[in-house]
């Protein structure tokens, strides 16, 4: 999230009101000056809520032309002084990532929409990775085919 310009945070008028998002088009890396995103997947448009929305808004561009500050890449050691101020359990970006996936899977969100959000090159990529660290929707989704196939 690194790479985030003012022009990839968008509000777009909908039917139902305005879908709020950004679009990820870039990456930072501390060893490399490549801006180029890993996969043709990896560049996509995430929704976000209004609030998200109007506080990136708030935030100032800096010099460089990003939203966020590189600070030398200490955004891990930022992290954990933040959830310690916040009293939340340590965990690291990647984590907060797997959380957000976990959470949208719990709400019963499709694998394709869940694999997309995520940048995944595929589903299978996805479902990999989620499943076998989630064996109680591995299990459900076990139980649900079976009893679909004792009602034919």
């Amino acid at each position: 999230m690194l790479g985030i310009r003012p022009e990839y945070i968008y509000k777009k008028e909908t039917e139902d009101g305005y879908e709020y998002g950004i679009k990820v088009r870039e990456s930072i890396s501390p060893t490399s000056d490549d801006t180029s995103l890993k996969t043709e997947n990896a560049k996509r448009n995430v929704t976000i809520n209004k609030e998200v929305y109007d506080l990136i808004k708030k935030i100032p561009v800096k010099e460089n032309g990003y939203v966020f500050d590189w600070n030398g890449f200490k955004q891990s050691e930022q992290l954990q002084i933040l959830l310690e101020k916040l009293n939340i359990p340590k965990t690291t970006f990647h984590g907060l990532r797997d959380t957000h996936a976990f959470f949208l899977f719990a709400k019963e969100i499709d694998l394709v929409y869940v694999s997309k959000r995520l940048g995944h090159i595929n589903i299978q990529t996805t479902q990999n990775y989620y499943l076998e660290l989630m064996p109680e929707k591995k299990h459900q989704q076990d139980a649900d085919a079976l009893n679909l196939l004792s009602s034919l």
